[in-house]
């Protein structure tokens, strides 16, 4: 059972999903979004990521378990789920012939808005999203990223409290991912809750207040990116050691300075070490490595990456490296 001081914008408990033929989706999912964030889903291909949006956005029914958006149920309300919902997939679905604002009034014109209003909300969405220098463009005419953002604001055209984006960036270069970035930072502050799934380590670390990540149809691991990042390690100080200089004889200096164990990489001639409070630990290590003459050739810090609790946290690599799992219908 999940609980939180704050009632949680979205919560799914013991969501399981079997597809004929294959093994499970999800194995009873635990999940609790608090409101007004963006909560991230990180996982490998074939983790369940798509599967718990696809319940959670009422497209497929869960076997068991249960679930609530917005303070519905999903399986029960759905259309009380739906009516306070958006999605955004992972391409976009705007009509390249029409011009941005045309695109906008006719999805608002299917959820039975009038001219008039539609109008309205398409004038609103194309100033909230940046994109009034080019509202009567044909679509076909913008960038990756404009078309993201153009997305993102269809989605929103009847006010979402909750937007799920699956996979948002897909394809997109850095500088279109970074519109669209600063485009969901902007929901999230204006209230909107969001749940992004992502095969990008870096933009779950950017953007997510917090992240779940997802292995095997369960959530394995949860937390803040720091608080992740903090369960492989603290920061070590990496020194590269000259050519000419005895490797195993620097090691001691640097060890006694820090007072912890060193790892010696003899190809690429590197110690490593734990470096417990920072601004102290640094101001003897530079001490002694002056005292010790180390003459280093570099010194650098190294914290924990979202790689690393992949690695330590599920059973393979990062997403853009692992091997493909069966895949989710």
């Amino acid at each position: 059972m999940i609980t939180h001081n704050r009632k949680p914008a979205i919560l799914a408990e013991g969501v399981r999903k079997h597809y004929p033929g294959s093994s499970a989706a999800l194995d009873g999912l635990d999940l609790a979004v608090a409101p007004g964030t963006v909560h991230g889903l990180l996982g490998p291909n074939g983790a369940g990521k798509t599967t718990t949006v696809r319940i959670l956005a009422t497209l497929a029914r869960m076997d068991s378990g249960r679930a609530r958006v917005a303070g519905s149920d999903v399986a029960t309300e759905a259309a009380a789920v739906r009516a306070r919902i958006g999605l955004a997939g992972q391409h976009a679905a705007v009509d390249e012939i029409l011009s941005g604002r045309q695109n906008l009034e006719m999805f608002a014109r299917l959820h039975h808005m009038r001219a008039p209003a539609a109008r309205k909300r398409a004038d609103d969405l194309l100033e909230r999203f940046d994109l009034e220098a080019a509202a009567d463009r044909p679509v076909r005419h913008y960038s990756g990223g404009m078309r993201r953002r153009l997305d993102l604001a269809a989605s929103l055209i009847r006010n979402a409290r909750v937007l799920f984006l699956d996979e948002p960036t897909t394809g997109l270069d850095p500088r279109s991912r970074n519109e669209v970035w600063n485009a969901v930072r902007e929901l999230a502050s204006s209230g909107t809750t969001v749940l992004l799934t992502t095969q990008y380590l870096e933009e779950a670390d950017r953007l997510c207040t917090r992240i779940s990540l997802v292995d095997r149809g369960r959530v394995v691991a949860e937390g803040s990116p720091g608080d992740l990042k903090s369960r492989v390690g603290g920061t070590r100080v990496e020194i590269v050691v000259p050519q000419g200089r005895e490797l195993e004889a620097s090691v001691g200096p640097v060890s006694t300075a820090l007072d912890a164990t060193a790892e010696i990489d003899p190809v690429m001639r590197r110690i490593t070490v734990p470096l417990p409070g920072e601004a102290e630990s640094l101001t003897r290590l530079a001490r002694a490595v002056d005292e010790a003459g180390l003459d280093a050739v570099d010194v650098s810090l190294r914290r924990p990456d979202l790689d690393e609790v992949f690695l330590q946290l599920t059973d393979g690599p990062a997403p853009e490296s692992r091997k493909l799992r069966a895949r989710e219908p």
